[in-house]
C-alpha cells in the first residue's frame, strides 16, 4: 500500500506553434489547476528546505533539484526560463514566488493563500516523504496535434463532467484557444486581460454582462439564465472560428461595452456619475442593461450629455424607489428593463426613455405622486427593504456637508416595545396601544442615529436630553424632533408630511413628451404591421368578401392608415386606434372607438358595446359594435367609422 500511486486526472496540451529545435513550448488545454497547485507545492517545499537548512538522502529533494526539474529552465533566459506561465492576473504573483522576488503591488490572493497553506503544512512534515509522495502521482498524458485536433472541443468535452468552469473561462477559451500562441498572447494581453480586470472579484456581474450584451446585440428582451450564458454566446458567434479580424472586432466591442457595464455594475468613483450609479445600484442591479445602452448613446452619438445622463439615472432610481415604497411587484424587472433598453432612440435617448417608461404595462407603471405620498405618510416604511436608503437620502441629498451614515441605524422615536413605560403611555393618551400600532413604523416616527442602544425605550424627554440625544444630534433628520415638547400623532403626522414633501422632490415623477410617446407608438405599430400578414387572419368566404370591400374604402378614405393583423382580427390606426374588424362566419363585427351616445345617427346597424360583457377575439376596446353582413351597408358603415376617425 505504501508504494501505491495516486491518480490525479489528465493533462492535455498542444504545441504553441512557436517552438524551436532546442526548446518546445506547450499550451495546457486541461489540467491548469493541477499543474499550478503542484508548482506552488514544490515552490513551498523548496523555500522550506532553503530556510530550514534541511538535508536528506542523496535522492531526496534539494533546492537545486526542485528548481532545475520543476520550476525553472535554468539554461534559458527571459520568458523561456519560466516553466509555468499563467495567463491570468495570478501569473505575476506566481513568478515572484518562484523567483524569490517581492510580490507585485496588486498580488493574487488565491496564489498567495495556497502557497502560505503549503508552507504552514510543511512545518510539521518530512520533506523527503512529501517529495516521494509527489513522485507517486499518476496522470493521463494527452498530446494534441495542431491542425488536426480541435482544442476547444476537447476542452469542453473534458470539462463537461467535472467541476463547472466559469462562463468567463469558457468564453475566453472559446475566443482564443484555436489560435496560434502568438495571436492568443497578443489578443489576451490587449483585450481579455483588461476585461478580466473590469470584473475581477465579480464573476456573477461578468455573467450578467454577457447575458445583457447578447440581448442588446440580438435586439431581444429574452434574458438567458446565468447557467446558459456560455451556450448562448457560443451560438451567437458559432461561425467566428479562427478569423483573427473578426475575433479582434469582437474583443474590441466586448471591452468597450464591458467598460460601460462595469462603470455601473461594479462601481467606483466619487464623481457625480459614480454617486448616482451607486445609489441606483443599491436598489437593484437589473438596470445595468439600460445604463449600458445610455452610455452607448453618450459615447457613440453624443446625443446624451452628462446632465441628461444623470437625469436618466435619477429617473430610474425614482422608479424603483417609488415602486418599492408603494409595495409594487418586482418580479420580471429584468425583462422590463431589457424592453426599455431596446426602445432607447440614439437621436433623443432621454426623451425616448421617458416615453418608453410612460408606456410600460399597468403592472409596471411609474407610480404617481398621490400613491407615492400616501404610502410615505401612511404606510409601514420600516419593513420596506428601502427604508434605510430612503432615510439616508432624506438626510443627505442636496447637502454639501454629508453625514456619514455608515454607522447609523434606524431609530423609532416612539419605541417598538409593546410594554411602553408610563411616561410614553401618559403622552399618547388612553388609546396609546392603538396609536402605537398605527404610527410606529410610519415615516414620521423614523429617523437615523448612532445612539440607538442609548435611546432604547426611554421617555421622549430623556431621548432629547441624554448625551447624544436629539438636542445634541448633528443628524439633520432629528432637527424637527428636538424642538418638539411632546411626541403624539399630531407631531408624527406633521413630520411625515414634511418628509414626504422632500421625498417627492428627491424622487421626481415621470414627465414624458406626448409627441415622443405618439411617435413611439406609431413606430411600434408599423413594426407590428410588418411582422404579420393580413392573410394569416382566418376568414370565411363571406367575411373575406366584405373585408376586401371595407378595406378598399378605408385605404381610399385614410391614406395614412396603419393596418395591423391581430390574432384573429385586423386593427386600424391613423395613428390612434379607431377600428377593429373581427371576422365571423356570416360577416364582420366592427369594434369602433366611438362613444355610443356621440353617434351622429343610428339606424339600427350599430349597438352599444357596454351592453356586452366581452367581444370574442377583440384585441381593442370601443364603445360601438357594428354587425356588417351586407355590402350594400358599406356607406353607412363608413360614416360611423369616419366619425370615430375624426375624433381620434
Amino acid at each position: 500500500m505504501y508504494n501505491r500511486g495516486h491518480f490525479i486526472g489528465s493533462v492535455v496540451y498542444i504545441q504553441t506553434g512557436d517552438s524551436s529545435a532546442g526548446f518546445t513550448r506547450w499550451l495546457l488545454i486541461d489540467g491548469q489547476q493541477r499543474v499550478t497547485t503542484l508548482t506552488l507545492l514544490l515552490t513551498a517545499l523548496r523555500d522550506h528546505i532553503r530556510e530550514t537548512g534541511w538535508q536528506g538522502s542523496d535522492d531526496g529533494p534539494t533546492v537545486k533539484r526542485i528548481d532545475a526539474y520543476f520550476l525553472r529552465n535554468l539554461q534559458e533566459e527571459g520568458e523561456r526560463e519560466v516553466k509555468l506561465k499563467l495567463r491570468r492576473h495570478d501569473d505575476a504573483t506566481l513568478q515572484a514566488l518562484v523567483n524569490g522576488q517581492s510580490e507585485p503591488a496588486n498580488p493574487s490572493a488565491r496564489i498567495r493563500d495556497n502557497y502560505d497553506l503549503f508552507r504552514e503544512l510543511l512545518e510539521d512534515a518530512d520533506p523527503e516523504a512529501v517529495y516521494r509522495g509527489l513522485n507517486r502521482l499518476l496522470l493521463v498524458d494527452v498530446t494534441l496535434d495542431r491542425g488536426i485536433d480541435d482544442p476547444q472541443l476537447i476542452f469542453e468535452s473534458l470539462n463537461s463532467t467535472g467541476v463547472d468552469l466559469s462562463p468567463s473561462d469558457l468564453i475566453r477559451n472559446f475566443i482564443l484557444m484555436r489560435l496560434p500562441e502568438k495571436d492568443q498572447t497578443r489578443l489576451y494581453e490587449t483585450y481579455w486581460r483588461q476585461i478580466e480586470e473590469l470584473f475581477r472579484g465579480s464573476e456573477r456581474v461578468f455573467d450578467n454582462f454577457i447575458r445583457d450584451y447578447l440581448a442588446l446585440r440580438s435586439h431581444s428582451t429574452k434574458l438567458e439564465r446565468s447557467d446558459r450564458v456560455y451556450d448562448a454566446f457560443r451560438r451567437e458567434f458559432a461561425g467566428i472560428g479562427e478569423d483573427i479580424a473578426a475575433l479582434e472586432g469582437l474583443l474590441t466591442d466586448l471591452l468597450r461595452r464591458g467598460r460601460q457595464y462595469a462603470a455601473f455594475a461594479v462601481g467606483g468613483g466619487q464623481d457625480a456619475r459614480g454617486r448616482v450609479f451607486a445609489s441606483l445600484r443599491r436598489l437593484a442591479d437589473v438596470p445595468a442593461i439600460l445604463v449600458m445602452r445610455l452610455l452607448e448613446a453618450q459615447e457613440t452619438s453624443g446625443t446624451l450629455g452628462d446632465t441628461e445622463l444623470l437625469e436618466a439615472v435619477a429617473l430610474l432610481e425614482s422608479y424603483l424607489l417609488r415602486r418599492a415604497v408603494i409595495g409594487a411587484q418586482t418580479r420580471g424587472y429584468g425583462v422590463e428593463f431589457a424592453k426599455l433598453a431596446q426602445k432607447i432612440d440614439q437621436t433623443h435617448p432621454l426623451a425616448s426613455l421617458k416615453a418608453a417608461m410612460a408606456r410600460m404595462p399597468a403592472s409596471y407603471a411609474f407610480p404617481q405622486d398621490e400613491a407615492f405620498r400616501t404610502a410615505l405618510e401612511e404606510g409601514d416604511i420600516y419593513h420596506k427593504r428601502v427604508c434605510f436608503h430612503l432615510l439616508e437620502a432624506l438626510e443627505n441629498r442636496g447637502s454639501k456637508e454629508l453625514s456619514d451614515t455608515s454607522k447609523y441605524s434606524i431609530e423609532h422615536v416612539m419605541p417598538q416595545n409593546e410594554k411602553l413605560v408610563e411616561a410614553w403611555r401618559d403622552m399618547l393618551g388612553p388609546e396609546w396601544q392603538q396609536v402605537q400600532n398605527t404610527w410606529l413604523h410610519r415615516l414620521g416616527n423614523l429617523t437615523l442615529t448612532g445612539y440607538n442602544p442609548s435611546y432604547s425605550d426611554r421617555p421622549f424627554d430623556e431621548k432629547k436630553t441624554i448625551k447624544g440625544g436629539f438636542q445634541q444630534s448633528s443628524v439633520r433628520l432629528n432637527q424637527d424632533i428636538r424642538d418638539e415638547q411632546k411626541w403624539s400623532p399630531t407631531e408624527m403626522k406633521a413630520r411625515g408630511e414634511r418628509l414626504a414633501d422632500r421625498a417627492l422632490n428627491i424622487w421626481p415623477r415621470l414627465e414624458a413628451d406626448d409627441t415622443v410617446i405618439r411617435a413611439m407608438e406609431l413606430e411600434e405599430l408599423k413594426v407590428k404591421a410588418q411582422r404579420r400578414s393580413i392573410s394569416q387572419v382566418p376568414m370565411s368566404p363571406d367575411a373575406a368578401v366584405l373585408f376586401e370591400t371595407l378595406r378598399a374604402q378605408l385605404k381610399a378614405s385614410f391614406p395614412n392608415v396603419i393596418e395591423a393583423a391581430e390574432h384573429k382580427s385586423v386593427s386600424y390606426h391613423d395613428p390612434e386606434f379607431f377600428l377593429e374588424v373581427i371576422p365571423r362566419k356570416r360577416g364582420l363585427v366592427l369594434v369602433v372607438d366611438l362613444d355610443f351616445n356621440e353617434m351622429e345617427a343610428n339606424d339600427g346597424l350599430a349597438e352599444d358595446a357596454s351592453d356586452w360583457s366581452f367581444v370574442m377575439y377583440a384585441s381593442h376596446r370601443g364603445g360601438v359594435l357594428v354587425n356588417f353582413r351586407n355590402p350594400i351597408h358599406i356607406d353607412r358603415v363608413m360614416a360611423i367609422v369616419a366619425q370615430a376617425r375624426a375624433l381620434t
